[in-house]
């Protein structure tokens, strides 16, 4: 690949996350201002793969990305990376801490600092921004913001020329975001043994066990899930889909029996691809679901419709 596109602008964390990958800093890389239209940019063919936050360890996932990939032209996930977040607060040089009124920031960030806030400048207002980044940026240029500081990354505030009033702000000290390489549906990276699969499962109707009947299809494969979070259909009130984060690879026979399972079970299964995990751990086997157990188990039936005349 040598494109690449990544929720931006230059500064945020999503950057730094691509950046960390293989041949990303040699390749061409493009920033946009929404994960709507960075997933757009891939599915037109303007990058051949995008960078986009899906979770992070205090806020859950991150419904932008979680909808723009269970809707529209098929996407897949081919890698994914955890970025430790680190939080300042920035403003113009000349500026204390006891002058900020107004803070700009994503809502995300927000949500990671709020007991700081609360404890420092318990009488400052929130002011919603489209990133960490361009909180920081909108602030520099002059004149156009909305907020005399902003909350963002080190590097953000670095790249911008402001001042930082207070590092490492975040409540929780080992917060993490993680973050997912997106490309058009041409190849699926192949198994390593510590990898994840990502789907989105839609009820036939919503009916009591209805979910539970979803959960079997894991459960009685022995697979492990890793993320469960419901999200709204848009078709009505109360009509729900689920994006589901499994260990194991398309090709384990576990998870490809569960599969068959969820689309036969299931009024759509949309697959958001197989691939190694971040953290490199490898997948939690119960017993008599190795593969060999499962091809054991497909033999014998075999062998038993052989006999039939």
């Amino acid at each position: 690949m040598t494109r690449y596109g990544y929720f931006g602008p230059s500064g945020t964390f999503t950057e730094s996350a691509l950046l960390s990958w293989a041949d990303a800093q040699e390749s061409e890389r493009t920033a946009y201002a929404s994960v709507d239209a960075t997933l757009a940019a891939v599915r037109a063919g303007e990058v051949d793969a995008a960078m986009v936050p899906i979770e992070n360890s205090v806020e859950g996932g991150v419904s932008a990305t979680l909808d723009a990939l269970a809707s529209g032209t098929p996407l897949i996930v081919i890698g994914e990376r955890l970025v430790k977040i680190r939080f300042v607060l920035a403003a113009p040089a000349g500026m204390t801490l006891a002058q900020v009124r107004t803070i700009g920031t994503h809502s995300h960030a927000w949500a990671q600092v709020r007991g700081w806030i609360g404890a420092h400048l318990p009488e400052a207002s929130y002011v919603p921004t489209l990133s960490t980044a361009s909180a920081a940026f909108d602030l520099a240029g002059g004149g156009g913001a909305h907020h005399d500081a902003a909350i963002c990354a080190p590097v953000a505030a670095e790249q911008a020329g402001l001042a930082v009033l207070a590092d490492d702000i975040g409540d929780i000290k080992r917060a993490v975001t993680r973050f997912v390489l997106v490309s058009r549906p041409t190849h699926i990276p192949a198994p390593t043994g510590a990898d994840k699969t990502t789907l989105v499962l839609y009820q036939r109707q919503d009916q009591a066990g209805g979910l539970l009947r979803l959960l079997d299809q894991f459960a009685t494969r022995g697979i492990n899930m890793t993320r469960l979070e419901s999200r709204p259909t848009k078709h009505s009130m109360g009509d729900y889909c689920f994006s589901v984060d499994i260990e194991g690879h398309v090709l384990d026979e576990r998870v490809g029996e569960a599969l068959t399972g969820l689309k036969r079970v299931c009024a759509e299964v949309v697959y958001l691809g197989s691939y190694a995990r971040a953290d490199n751990a490898p997948a939690h086997i119960a017993p008599y679901n190795t593969d060999d157990d499962f091809r054991a188990a497909r033999r014998w039936l075999e062998a038993l419709r052989d006999l039939v005349d």
